[in-house]
């Protein structure tokens, strides 16, 4: 039950947040450490040989411990790691409890592309939660951030490359059968909360500390790992769920922190069902109101919005039942269109924006095989199988998020958002299906109240946002700045959720904010319209009786 994937128009990108039951498929990282020691590494400490580049030397800080070595593996070949350096940082599995097991968190150094690099290296915090930042380093380094930095990957704990790892591929399987279920059934409802108890159990029994795996614990992996490669101040940059760990950082760690880059921004402070509401409805506007600008668009698709609505009401009413195929397949998927799904379809699918309004066009005539393929393929696809670390996903969501936002708020995000949907769809919200169900099962204790306070300090940071992202809403970026004093919030119109994966304006204002905090240059935002939307033919006037 993560935020889920999407697809992208030019990279693919780590998990948006969204839940077990959204779709779309992107590269997640694997990789095989050895199995965890028992206890904490011996106090001694070698110190780094000066001048040696960042990640060949072992060093131990306190309870961590780094040591160079093999690279992570990963599902499919990354050519972005050939010639990283490499290793392994080992820390206690839980803090709170001195002399216990100790986890492995698998590190990559991406050199810098040319020269000399700086000082102070970029931190690449993945997206999810639940996906290895390892796997996500191919997007970043084809958007250039490894320029004159080198970059920094490590596995968060319990994802693909860690080790321990908490993935529980039968959520992921469950998921890919449910696209034949209807969304809104009580049914589907108690076996995915039957699947979510058979993880917990499993992982429990192999005996993971559920509790262990949330933002606080993370936030001390990745200052250990500076003071161990020591660092003495580096950069951040987090997409989509890696912006709620990063704001989690900076108000934890603040004292290496240079600058701070948020891509797809989620702030802890906001984050739950009624945020999610919101910012679909900010992505789906943004979507709408670019076809009514565009005549082709407006005349072939007017009032797409009422359509959207009208469609959500009529499926969840009666949904559809449809058969598809899907690429490299030719076994016939069934595939159930309700209104919940097709909400989750849309909070996704801004990603290929241009197809939305063609999209929905269809489905309103009686042919819901485009929708169905999209909604279906993410999740049937090999990428989404057994990649997400389905337990840290619940370790964050069940400590930090649901502890302090009832089902009844939750419920009244989706009412004030969407007035106009049916109750049983305003009562799971896009990406957060089954949540408080869930999180019941998943039985962790709340985080401190603290985890919720908003991030506040002088920390240089660029907040940047997607004019059509429906998964985290473009409003977040200016929240953020409410409490941070030298943000920089900008907007680039008609992308969506992690910009840095779509746009190279984005990518070029990253880089100059790296460069100098205190003015990214954003001129390129002056040159950039509007997708052209697809306009199918107008579908035949039905004969007469």
């Amino acid at each position: 039950m993560t935020f889920a994937r999407a697809p992208r128009r030019h990279h693919r990108a780590g998990r948006l947040l969204a839940p077990s039951t959204a779709g779309a498929a992107a590269a997640l990282l694997v990789a095989g450490l050895l199995s965890a020691s028992a206890s904490a590494q011996p106090p001694t400490t070698t110190d780094p040989t000066p001048g040696a580049p960042i990640g060949t030397v072992a060093r131990t800080a306190g309870d961590a411990t780094y040591a160079p070595g093999p690279c992570p593996r990963t599902p499919e070949p990354i050519e972005a790691l050939d010639g990283a350096r490499c290793g392994t940082l080992t820390v206690p599995e839980n803090r709170g409890k001195p002399g216990g097991r100790t986890i492995e968190l698998g590190v990559a150094i991406v050199p810098a592309a040319g020269g000399t690099p700086k000082a102070d290296p970029i931190v690449w915090l993945a997206g999810g939660p639940g996906d290895d930042a390892v796997g996500e380093a191919q997007m970043a380094i084809d958007g250039g951030l490894n320029r004159d930095r080198d970059v920094i990957f490590m596995s968060q704990r319990g994802t693909y490359s860690a080790q321990p790892n908490v993935l529980c591929p039968d959520i992921d399987e469950f998921n890919a059968r449910a696209v034949g279920l209807v969304q809104g059934d009580p049914a589907t409802e108690r076996l995915h909360v039957e699947a979510t108890r058979a993880c917990r159990d499993k992982l429990a029994a192999d005996g993971i500390d559920l509790s262990a795996y949330n933002d606080i614990q993370s936030a001390a992996d990745y200052e250990d790992l500076r003071k161990t490669l020591g660092i003495a101040r580096w950069n951040l940059y987090g997409i989509s769920y890696g912006t709620h760990l990063a704001l989690a950082y900076m108000r934890l760690h603040p004292e290496g922190l240079r600058s701070v880059g948020l891509d797809g921004i989620l702030p802890p402070s906001r984050a739950g069902s009624a945020a999610t509401w919101s910012s679909a409805r900010q992505g789906f506007d943004g979507l709408f109101q670019a076809c009514a600008q565009q005549p082709a668009c407006n005349e072939r698709y007017p009032n797409l919005s009422a359509t959207f609505d009208e469609l959500v009401r009529r499926l969840e009413a009666e949904p559809v039942t449809t058969t598809v195929t899907l690429p490299g397949s030719d076994k016939p998927v069934k595939v159930v269109l309700d209104g919940g799904a097709l909400v989750n379809w849309m909070t996704s699918a801004t990603h290929v924006a241009p197809q939305v309004p063609a999209a929905l066009d269809e489905l309103a005539h009686g042919r819901p095989q485009r929708i169905a393929r999209q909604w279906a393929g993410g999740k049937l696809s090999p990428q989404a199988m057994g990649r997400v670390a389905h337990g840290l996903v619940y370790g964050v969501f069940c400590s930090e998020w649901t502890p302090y936002e009832s089902e009844q708020a939750a419920l009244r995000g989706g009412q004030a958002t969407f007035p106009s949907f049916p109750r049983s769809v305003q009562a799971q919200a896009p990406q957060l299906t089954f949540l408080h169900p869930d999180c019941d099962v998943w039985d962790v204790p709340p985080a401190p109240p603290s985890i919720r306070d908003a991030t506040r300090g002088d920390i240089p940071t660029l907040a940047l946002s997607g004019g059509f992202d429906s998964q985290t809403g473009a409003d977040n970026g200016p929240y953020v700045a409410r409490t941070l004093t030298d943000a920089k919030v900008v907007t680039v119109p008609y992308e969506p959720h992690v910009v840095f994966a779509t746009s190279k304006c984005a990518q070029d204002i990253t880089a100059s904010f790296f460069d100098n905090p205190d003015a990214p240059d954003t001129a390129c935002l002056k040159t950039l319209k509007a997708p052209a939307f697809e306009i199918t033919p107008s579908p035949a006037p039905a004969s007469p009786s």
